[in-house]
């Protein structure tokens, strides 16, 4: 569920971040009103609880995976609810890459998309590999409550079989699982972003 939803939502939320930088007022497909739409749908998506979210998308859930419990329905929820997430981390890691560098390629007539995939993506890919990390930290979280829904995973072992069954070495083992992927996660971002950073 992790790398599945964590995939998804990098390749939506990029694009949605990429829309949210290059439509800022002044940027390459500058638009006042665009820009505040997407501002808007993503500010209001973003602070809702993801226990709350998971019950919101119901509805959409069913039309989409044809089901609102289980892995499917579990995974289709931590893929939109990050997506909005990394849109904003890709924004801002995106807003600080040097001007200079975008006006360069401007000057030479490189098309806006262009500049996007080509100039501003790897210009930022360093402080977006560690955002994406810390995204994916977030997505472990929320496959842990997606247990409240039946989608499995550590969360759902460390409630069935430890808490309601008051077996507490399950519940650390469970914890203890949690930690280790964290820290595995943390540590390959880490070592692709500090790579890509020495090029």
């Amino acid at each position: 569920m992790s790398l599945v939803s964590l995939v998804i939502a990098g390749i939506i939320g990029l694009a949605l971040g990429l829309a949210l930088y290059a439509t800022r007022p002044g940027n390459l497909l500058g638009s006042r009103t665009a820009h505040t739409i997407l501002n808007v749908v993503v500010n209001l998506v973003r602070p809702i609880p993801f226990v709350i979210f998971l019950a919101a998308i119901a509805p959409l859930s069913r039309v989409v995976v044809q089901t609102t419990i289980g892995v499917p329905a579990v995974t289709f929820a931590i893929s939109l609810a990050a997506a909005f997430a990394v849109s904003r981390i890709v924004e801002q890691n995106l807003l600080a890459v040097d001007p200079g560098v975008v006006e360069a390629a401007r000057a030479s007539g490189a098309h806006p998309i262009s500049i996007l995939l080509t100039v501003l993506i790897p210009e930022g890919l360093g402080p977006l590999i560690l955002g994406y990390t810390f995204i994916y930290i977030g997505i472990v979280d929320m496959t842990a409550q997606g247990a409240l829904i039946g989608g499995g995973g550590l969360g759902e072992y460390a409630i069935t079989y430890g808490s309601q069954r008051y077996d507490w070495w399950i519940v650390y083992v469970s914890v203890a699982a949690i930690v280790v992927i964290v820290q595995l996660g943390q540590f390959i971002g880490n070592r692709l972003a500090r790579a890509t950073l020495r090029r």
